[in-house]
């Protein structure tokens, strides 16, 4: 039997290695992003001032930059509408997965559609760990971040059909940010979901309850779905013991796919507790008898895998919805109002600075010198750093 806590495939996995943190180095990772995006704001401001007036003198600007919370609900807004970006072009969201038979917890991938519209979603905040919207805009990073994930998610989409789905949208402008993109995310395309390992544990609860991993398991489940402490109904039978287990796995991936997607679960947990977490929401006695019968008897790790449980059931209960309220949309617009006076004016036109990249100085007489100079420092620093910046 092997015990839920050993999980060495993902522990070598680029998503453990480099998306993987703490709450404080987390928080401290997105007020370091803020700082330096506010500092390179206010330069870029004020050598366009020094410009614009002629004189070198000007040495100060103010400027109110958006806060680290503020940035955060802006990112979030926008991992909404990836969402329903994707949801718009009829992404695949399901997984199919089956028992193997001569293993009770090995599970074989069949006829796989993989969740483009989650890994968009962890595209735009895994960038966003390194870069803030003050520098580049979420609406511009995430309809990019959704056809990159078209692409790493194996459900082709032609350039020509996508940007014929969306108004006002060319293919330059899907086509400029992704190397931006893709450096913000080190060139790490694989995300991990907890999608699979719920439709792995479903069917496991199924099994236990139709008599498949032998009597006294689902005598057991049996005792549980009848006793009072299952409080939503009891289980009389094997059909209503499926019906709920049934009602269970539909709570569960609901919340796998808006909480587990606008929280930061992601970035503190792995996916086999991410998915046990939603369950544990969904039914606690239920997951509890599953977690203790996939652990020995007298298991020390078992009441550490229930509180670390605990803590993800926690995080995924917050209140985050896919469908902002009013109040929630004032809000946001009152950012992007507050956002549209802080924006790194070197770094608006996506599009023109790709082209100018492109060039390689071939017409780079047409630009400002110090602009030009500034862009060749810049080229001539990622030599040594092709996979993006230190995170």
């Amino acid at each position: 039997m092997i015990l839920l806590n050993e999980d060495d495939i993902y522990r070598s996995s680029t998503q453990y290695k480099f998306w993987s943190f703490t709450l404080d180095s987390l928080s401290s990772l997105r007020n370091t992003t803020n700082t330096l995006a506010a500092n390179g704001v206010r330069e870029a401001v004020l050598q366009q001032k020094q410009k614009s007036a002629g004189v070198g003198n000007i040495e100060d600007v103010t400027i109110d930059c958006l806060t680290v919370e503020e940035e955060q609900k802006l990112v979030g807004f926008y991992c909404v509408k990836a969402m329903q970006l994707a949801d718009f072009c009829d992404f695949p969201t399901n997984v199919k997965v089956r028992l193997v038979p001569s293993c009770p917890f090995a599970y074989q991938i069949a006829d796989v559609s993989r969740a483009a519209q989650a890994t968009a979603v962890q595209y735009l905040k895994r960038f966003y760990l390194s870069n803030s919207p003050m520098t580049y805009h979420p609406k511009e990073i995430m309809r990019s971040a959704v056809f990159l994930s078209t692409k790493t998610e194996n459900h082709y989409t032609s350039l020509r059909s996508f940007v014929a789905k969306l108004p006002k949208t060319t293919a330059d402008d899907i086509l400029a940010p992704e190397f931006l993109l893709t450096q913000g995310l080190r060139f790490t395309f694989d995300v991990r979901h907890p999608h699979r390992a719920l439709e792995g544990g479903f069917m496991e609860c199924l099994a236990i309850a139709r008599g498949q991993r032998g009597e006294l398991l689902k005598n057991t489940m049996m005792r549980i779905g009848s006793s009072e402490h299952w409080k939503k109904g009891a289980a009389k039978d094997t059909d209503q013991l499926v019906a709920r287990i049934q009602g269970a796995h539909g709570r569960a991936k609901d919340t796998l796919k808006t909480s587990a997607l606008l929280t930061d679960v992601y970035f503190h947990y792995t996916p086999s507790q991410i998915w046990l977490s939603a369950f544990l929401l969904a039914d606690q006695p239920l997951t509890e008898f599953f977690v203790e019968s996939a652990m020995p008897a007298n298991s020390d790790m078992k009441q550490r895998l229930v509180n670390v449980l605990r803590g993800c059931a926690k995080m995924l209960s917050a209140s985050l919805s896919a469908d902002p309220g009013d109040a929630e949309m004032k809000e946001l617009m009152e950012i992007d109002k507050k956002l549209y006076k802080c924006r790194n004016p070197e770094k608006i036109d996506l599009v023109s600075m790709n082209k100018a990249a492109k060039r390689e100085g071939g017409q780079e007489g047409e630009l400002d010198e110090k602009v030009i100079k500034k862009r060749k420092l810049e080229r001539e620093q990622k030599a040594d750093d092709v996979f993006g910046p230190p995170i």
